[in-house]
């Protein structure tokens, strides 16, 4: 997968999820082949669309657009 078509699929899933959504369930319902997401891939979607990271109860982060 290139980073192009993860960074379409992430905006799309993330649109339809103005609450934001955990990694885990992003990854399932999205059947990606990653346990956890690239870190540069990360940074770049931070840049190119937004991408916010907020802590949730627990460890894990919920990803939203801003």
């Amino acid at each position: 997968m290139t980073y192009t078509a993860f960074k379409t699929v992430i905006r799309s899933k993330l649109q339809r999820e103005p609450d934001g959504v955990p990694w885990s369930a992003i990854r399932d319902s999205l059947n990606l082949p990653y346990d956890r997401p690239c870190p540069e891939w990360v940074k770049r979607l931070e840049q190119d669309i937004g991408l916010i990271r907020s802590k949730k109860n627990g460890r894990a982060y919920l990803w939203h657009l801003s």
